[in-house]
C-alpha cells in the first residue's frame, strides 16, 4: 500500500520540475536510483546474485532488455505529468492489468473467461473512443500500458530477486545518464548544482521517488495473494485522476468522460472474476486436504 500511494502522489513531485527538460529529470532518476538501491541490496547481503548477473551474459541481456522497457515508461509518464496528460496517465494505469491479461493470452496461451474478456473488449471500445476523438492513437495511455505491461512479462523471466534486478537496470541505464548530465554540464544547460537549490534537491530526490516505492512494491507483492494485488493497484491510477482533475485543473472532455467509465466498468468485471477465481481456488484446495488420506 506504502508503493502504491508513493505513485499516486507523484504527480506533484514530477509538476515540481516541470520547468526542466524530461530527458535530464529521467536522468536523474536513473542516476540518484543506484546508491539508494545498492546500500539496501547491502544491507540485504545479496550483493554477490547481483555479481554473478553481471558475469553472466545472457542476464545482461535480459537485464538490458527490461531497463530499456522501465526506461521508457519513466520518460513518457515524466512528459505526461510536464504536459498536462496527466489524465491519460492515469487512463493508461487503469488499462495495464487488462493489457497484462490480455498478454497471457497471447504469449502464454493463458485461457480468459468471458468476463475477463468483456473486461479487455471495453478497454480497447475505451481506446478506440479515445482515438476517434483525437485522430490518432493516445499516445500516453498506450505508450505507458505497453511499456509497464511489456516490462512486467519480461521481468518474471529474470531469473534474481527484484532488489538486484532493478539495482542491475539501473546500474545498466546509469552510463547513458551519467553521460547526458555531463553532456548537459559541459553545454551549460543542466539543472543540477547550477541552478537553484530547490532543484538540485529535487533532482538528487528523483532516487528516492523512483527506487522506494519499486522496491516496496517488489518485496511486498511476493507475500499477497493475487486477488489483494488486483483490488489495490488501482490505488495509484485514481490519486493520479484525483490529482489530474482537481489540482492540475485538466479538462476531462467528452471522449474521456465516456473512456475512463468504460474502464472502470472494465475494471470492476476483472476484478470480481479475479477475486472469485481466487475463492474457488482457496475451496479447492481446502477440499483436497480435507480429502487427504
Amino acid at each position: 500500500m506504502a508503493a502504491y500511494l508513493l505513485w499516486g502522489f507523484l504527480p506533484l513531485y514530477m509538476k515540481a520540475l516541470a520547468h526542466i527538460p524530461p530527458v535530464e529529470v529521467l536522468a536523474h532518476r536513473i542516476l540518484w536510483s543506484v546508491p539508494i538501491a545498492a546500500v539496501v541490496l547491502w544491507m540485504l547481503g545479496r550483493t554477490s546474485d547481483l555479481l554473478a548477473a553481471l558475469r553472466s551474459p545472457r542476464m545482461l541481456a535480459m537485464g538490458a532488455l527490461t531497463a530499456a522497457l522501465v526506461s521508457v515508461n519513466w520518460g513518457i509518464y515524466i512528459w505526461a505529468i510536464f504536459t498536462d496528460r496527466a489524465l491519460d496517465a492515469a487512463l493508461g494505469y487503469y488499462i495495464n492489468p487488462l493489457f497484462s491479461v490480455f498478454l497471457g493470452f497471447v504469449l502464454l496461451g493463458e485461457k480468459l473467461n468471458r468476463a475477463k474478456w468483456a473486461a479487455v473488449a471495453l478497454a480497447g471500445v475505451a481506446v478506440v473512443v479515445l482515438t476517434v476523438e483525437s485522430g490518432g492513437l493516445p499516445v500516453v495511455a498506450v505508450g505507458l500500458t505497453l511499456s509497464w505491461g511489456l516490462y512486467a512479462y519480461f521481468k518474471k523471466s529474470l531469473p534474481i530477486g527484484p532488489n538486484q534486478g532493478f539495482l542491475l537496470e539501473v546500474m545498466l541505464l546509469s552510463p547513458f545518464a551519467m553521460g547526458y548530465v555531463l553532456w548537459l554540464a559541459a553545454a551549460g544547460a543542466g539543472h543540477f548544482a547550477v541552478g537553484s537549490a530547490a532543484d538540485t534537491w529535487l533532482l538528487l530526490g528523483c532516487g528516492a521517488v523512483t527506487a522506494v516505492p519499486l522496491m516496496l512494491y517488489a518485496n511486498g507483492a511476493k507475500l499477497l495473494r493475487l486477488s489483494t494485488i488486483g483490488i489495490l493497484q488501482y490505488t495509484a491510477p485514481t490519486m493520479i485522476f484525483g490529482i489530474a482533475v482537481f489540482v492540475f485543473g485538466e479538462e476531462m472532455g467528452t471522449a474521456r468522460m465516456i473512456a475512463f467509465p468504460l474502464i472502470w466498468l472494465a475494471l470492476v468485471i476483472y476484478t470480481t472474476a479475479l477475486v472469485r477465481d481466487a475463492r474457488r481456488a482457496t475451496s479447492m484446495a481446502r477440499a483436497a486436504m480435507v480429502n487427504r488420506p
